[in-house]
This record gives C-alpha cells, structure tokens and sequence, in this order.
C-alpha cells in the first residue's frame, strides 16, 4: 500500500484487505465492533414510523453540513501565515523542487500583523496597489482570498483610527478599475474563481469607497492644537513632507498654514529631492513676472516621472541566502537577530531593502 502518513520516515499504518478494498485495521476494528453491536439491537426499532427515519435523516445532514461549515472556518483560517521571511527560489535544484511564486510569498509573510505597525502600513498598502494594477490575476485563489481579507482589515482600520484615509482611496480606485475591467472582458483573461466571485469583489470595494466617501474626522479637544505653535516650527512641519497632496491638505486647516503651505521655497526643495535637474529644463513653468512655479512644476513633472519612495520599514532580501524577511529591530538590537537563520560571516552586509516594485519583480520569471 502506498504510504499516506505526514512523516516519510514513520512506518505508516497497518492495512488489510476486505471486500470492499483496503482498510486500515483501526478503522475495521472499530466497524466489526459497530456490526457486533448491531446484531444486539432490538428488531421493536424497524416498527419504528417513517417519520421519526425521516428525523434522523434530517439530523445526520444538519451534522454533515455543521461539520463541512467548521471545516471551512479552519481552512479560511489556516491560509493566514504568521512567517518571517520565506526562501525565494525560482527554479528546481536537487533539495528544492518548485519555485516561489508571487501569491505563495504573499500567503505566507506576516501581511496580517504588518499593516499594524505604523512603519509597514504605507508599505503594505503601496504593495496592494502595484498588485492591483497588473498582478491581481497570477494570484491562486487562496491568494486571492487572503489578498482582500488584508484589505477588508486596512479599510476598517483607517474607517477606526481616520489615519491615512487618501492612500487607501488611491489603492480603491486602481483596485475598482481592474475589477471593472477584468468583469467587461469575461474570456480575454483568465480568471481564478467563478465569474460571480468577481462581481461580488468589485461590489464590496465599491462599497469601500462609499464609506470612505463619507468618513467624518472627529474633532479631539486636547489642548494644544497646531494654531497653537510657533511659525518656524509650523515651518519645518511642513518641510519634513515628502509628499505634495500632505502639504496641501495641511494648509487647508489654518490661514497661517496655508499661508507656509505657498512657499515658493519649500516646492523648490520638494522638486528637487524627488526630480533631477535635467528633467527641470524639459518642463519648465515659468510666471508672468518670470519666476519658476515651483508648484506646479512638482505636479508636472509628478505625471512623467516617478517620485522616490520613502517607508518606514520594508521587507529586505539576504543575498547570500535568498531569503525574504521582515527585520525586526528589537531582536537585532537585543540578540543580534538577523530575522532568518543567516549562515554569512557579515549578515548585515548582504541584505538589501526591497522596495513594492522589487518585490513583485523577484517572482516575474
């Protein structure tokens, strides 16, 4: 018989012949002494009314489908992984067989508990966005599934806590429009799941979008406000941002912010900490007084070139082993933890941070 135990190097189970097959002798033990005990039953029960047969009928079938419903809450809860870094290998050797693909390194590293750090969470969510835009459908169906059960997490998370509400609007809309489009074209790609799953996906981002829509922020009284600082603290707020839609936001809140927010100079450092000087000479726009607007040279040039990317924390990948994992620094500082079993003499010298777009890159085959 061939061997169906976890573990190739137990002796598996012992196995006899029957009639109606092989059977393990656990399992014929147990049925001969179900046939014994039978024989000891009392032939009053076959007087028994069809109805009452028809009640057991109806109990043993609610038990079936209690026991197939349990059975599919464990494996919904089993396709979440709690790993720290995963091997990353793209074709087979003698100890692998099989390469890592996209979906099973996004089953299996820690998403789950990453978007509640506030250093991953923007990572995260820039990583959803890249998948939606292009890779949502080389995702298994477990994948899949997991990739919008994180997602139902971050939009009740920022509907909870009103943080960062404009990242996940963004991610929404890409999200939406690959949806829409892969439900228009039924036949031209190939999905993974019924045509119906789709529509059902597409209705509850669309319903994500509504309640971001409506999001209120709520007003909390705790003294000392922004209004409340000085302007060169107000000042160097506004130059610690990386990001042009922040600084707009931010001076819409007070005249004195909005006032900071219009400094020519602080769109002049942000233009030239995202864009080089080459790509100013190719858009420039100039005032009717002869002034570069900075302004609306970053907005510009936002269109045509891709701005730098700033995170709090990010996976890395360990180029002497091949592994991608997330770094806990508490460990590091503490034990001197790399965050995976590394065998190099200089751990730290081989690993290099992977950006949303590298990661997704590291399956492309």
């Amino acid at each position: 018989m061939p061997f169906l135990g976890q573990d190739w190097r137990s002796p598996g189970w012992s196995w006899i012949k029957t009639e109606d097959g092989w059977k393990r002798c656990d399992s014929c033990s147990q049925e001969l002494g179900k046939k014994n005990s039978q024989c000891t039953i009392d032939h009053s029960i076959i007087l028994k009314s069809g109805e009452e047969i028809f009640n057991n009928e109806e109990c043993e079938y609610a038990s079936k489908k209690r026991k197939k419903d349990h059975f599919g809450n464990d494996t919904n809860a089993q396709s979440f992984y709690r790993e720290k870094w995963i091997y990353v290998h793209k074709e087979s050797t003698k100890e692998r067989h099989g390469y890592c693909t996209l979906g099973e390194a996004f089953n299996r590293l820690d998403f789950s508990s990453a978007i509640q750090d506030i250093r991953r969470f923007t990572y995260v969510v820039k990583l959803l966005q890249l998948i939606a835009k292009s890779q949502l459908t080389s995702l298994s169906g477990v994948a899949q599934k997991n990739y919008f059960n994180i997602l139902d997490k971050i939009v009740q998370k920022v509907l909870d806590d009103h943080q960062n509400p404009r990242l996940i609007k963004d991610l929404l809309h890409d999200l939406s429009s690959t949806l829409c489009t892969l439900v228009r074209g039924v036949g031209k790609s190939v999905l993974v799941g019924n045509i119906n799953i789709w529509i059902c996906r597409l209705e509850t981002v669309l319903n994500w979008q509504q309640q971001l829509q409506n999001l209120q922020m709520t007003k909390v009284n705790t003294g000392l406000t922004l209004s409340d600082l000085p302007l060169h603290m107000l000042n160097n707020i506004l130059y610690r941002f990386s990001d042009g839609w922040d600084i707009i936001t931010l001076g819409q809140v007070t005249p004195t912010l909005y006032m900071l927010s219009e400094d020519r100079r602080l769109w002049k450092k942000l233009c030239q900490y995202h864009f080089a000087e080459k790509q100013f000479c190719r858009h420039l726009i100039l005032s009717e007084k002869g002034h570069i607007e900075w302004k609306l040279m970053y907005f510009t040039l936002q269109k045509y070139y891709p701005t730098k990317e700033q995170y709090g924390d990010t996976l890395h990948f360990c180029r002497h082993c091949s592994i991608l994992f997330w770094k806990d620094y508490h460990l590091a500082w503490l034990f001197k933890d790399s965050g995976h079993p590394c065998t190099a003499a200089d751990p730290d010298s081989c690993f290099t941070p992977v950006s949303p777009q590298h990661f997704i890159d590291l399956f492309k085959f």
